[in-house]
């Protein structure tokens, strides 16, 4: 959530940066400075009428020690009337306040000086390629027709106990998908960070608190009953760990990693670009998280780049990387790098990461702060990458790493699946 103060004293700036995401936030800006104008206007009029109360309330007893009783009671109903009063604007004050903050969480994040403008993932600038894309043998197949030939992933299966969307991994599919877990989360702790299991659903506070709510209302499964919901990532409930927590400078930066199953609804999606494991309803991810200092947060950002970096280079996959545009940019994120996978039998590119620094979008909405060395506080930075999204990395691999024999095993993984191919 952008801070009101800076809204307030930047809105021309906040309107510009806005409209890199192709929003026209000037009526929202508008709205928000005016809200708050009256909850600063409707605050100082509740703290005179409370300072006046207060002073009839001592003036009222010194009357009465005096014995002056028929003035303590001129005072005394005077008095009636400024609670009165202050109740009223009290309950202004509470109205005005819930509804700058409801208007608050629909503004996005303000897109770094860097982001490039653009609509659609078409604008998006790629910044890193590497790796050779493998020449795959004639009657190579895309990974949805291997699964079936190898019999690793069960999607009607799936359907059969849940819906679509939901598949089911055996035999040697589940060993892999077990295999590169484990990989993701040794080579995070190996790299500092620190191993956590947390809930697979989170109350409404979490999912407000690192962005999801409002924005993403109606694409996360949602327990009405209990009133809870189902992860899209483990930065949720991992970020979430600290909400409403004052660091000292000297604990910065805290490092987390985390393997969650992720649930989204991704309602609308259809059609042969979300085939097999291109996007599922379930999924397996490992999630970085960073808490930081503001002053090094993007120097923090290019340290999980170049950690993604390691691990998609030890996977032997062909990779590029991506600046997002301000129209293609997460709600939260104000710099987003996006990682993908070349596909050799779809002949196109698959994101596979995200890595993102939100600066202190969602640490202002969490209330995590750090207590600086001078014993000022202030709102720390966070940021969260993938490390990695199963689905597509395990797509890459069954089809780059196919031969006629069948799928070789990158060498990285064979001590944890225990075999080195798939036939």
């Amino acid at each position: 959530m952008l801070q009101i103060a800076f809204i307030r004293e930047n809105q021309e700036k906040v309107i510009q940066a806005l409209a890199k995401r192709n929003l026209d936030a000037r009526e929202m800006v508008a709205t928000v400075v005016a809200l708050d104008e009256k909850r600063r206007a409707t605050q100082v009029e509740l703290d005179t009428i409370l300072a006046e109360s207060n002073k009839l309330s001592k003036d009222i007893g010194e009357l009465m020690k005096s014995g002056e009783k028929a003035k303590a009671e001129i005072l005394k109903e005077k008095s009636t009337q400024f609670r009165e009063k202050g109740k009223e604007l009290n309950e202004i004050l509470n109205e005005v306040t819930e509804a700058l903050t409801q208007e608050l969480y629909k503004l996005p994040n303000t897109p770094a000086d860097i982001v490039p403008e653009g609509k659609t993932a078409e604008d998006n600038i790629n910044v890193f390629e590497e790796g050779t894309i493998p020449v795959l043998h004639e009657g190579a197949l895309p990974h949805w027709e291997l699964i079936k030939k190898y019999d690793i992933i069960d999607f009607e299966l799936g359907t059969k106990i849940t819906a679509p969307g939901f598949p089911v991994y055996k035999g040697k599919g589940a060993k892999l998908q077990r295999a590169l877990i484990s990989y993701f989360l040794d080579k995070n702790t190996e790299a500092g960070y620190q191993e956590f299991q947390v809930p697979h659903l989170v109350n409404e506070a979490s999912a407000y608190g690192t962005g999801q709510l409002p924005d993403k209302d109606g694409q996360m499964y949602h327990d009405a009953k209990d009133d809870l919901y189902l992860i899209p990532t483990a930065e949720v409930p991992v970020t979430n760990i600290f909400r409403d927590v004052i660091l000292q400078e000297s604990e910065l930066p805290i490092m987390a990693t985390g393997y969650t199953p992720c649930f989204r609804r991704e309602a609308g999606s259809w059609g042969a670009h979300v085939r097999g494991l291109n996007r599922l309803h379930q999924f397996d991810k490992v999630e970085i998280v960073r808490i930081e200092h503001p002053e090094k947060s993007y120097e923090a950002l290019d340290g999980m780049v170049e950690h993604v970096k390691g691990i998609m280079r030890e996977l032997g996959l062909p990779f590029r990387i991506l600046r997002l545009c301000g129209g293609d940019m997460g709600f939260a994120s104000a710099l987003t790098y996006d990682f993908e996978v070349f596909s050799t039998a779809q002949d196109r590119w698959l994101e596979i990461s995200s890595v993102s620094n939100f600066e202190t979008f969602q640490a202002n909405r969490l209330k995590l702060r750090f207590k600086g060395k001078d014993g000022k506080t202030q709102l720390a930075h966070t940021l969260n990458g993938s490390s990695l999204a199963l689905p597509r990395v395990l797509a890459g691999i069954l089809e780059n790493y196919q031969t006629p024999e069948g799928i070789v095993i990158p060498e990285v993984l064979r001590k944890y699946t225990g075999f080195d191919i798939i036939n």
